[in-house]
């Protein structure tokens, strides 16, 4: 059974930081690019963040550029997501995906789609207060 489940999330004041993890299990996505998206309420889930299968190439939303860095850990099947300078607008469910095809077969980057990716984890809050 493929699991990818997020951790890390919670309340923090604006202008601090988070760091989230994203484990994946029963399946290798080391040669997958995987993806960061959240939602907040009331709102569609939205494009945060995506790493290339390769971790060389990354890529960010226009509101995250610069504050939040997202990073992997092929041989623990983990991503990551740090995130610094907090703000209230960043409150929102955060949900890491992994992509639907291997990088060699889909080397297409950056995967800012939902329907780039496949498996999704259960999501973890994150509140920004102000």
């Amino acid at each position: 059974q493929v699991q990818l489940v997020e951790s890390g999330g919670g309340l923090v004041q604006a202008g601090g930081s988070l760091r989230l993890s994203c484990a994946a299990s029963g399946h290798s996505f080391s040669t997958y690019a995987m993806g960061w998206f959240r939602q907040a309420p009331g709102k569609e889930r939205e494009f945060v963040a995506a790493i290339s299968w390769t971790s060389s190439d990354t890529y960010y939303a226009d509101s995250v550029k610069g504050r939040f860095t997202i990073s992997r850990d092929s041989a623990k099947n983990t991503v990551y997501l740090q995130m610094n300078s907090l703000k209230p607008e960043d409150t929102a469910i955060y949900y890491c995906a992994a992509a639907s095809l291997p990088g060699w077969h889909d080397p297409r980057f950056p995967k800012k789609r939902e329907n780039d990716y496949s498996y999704w984890g259960q999501g973890t809050q994150v509140t920004v207060s102000s």
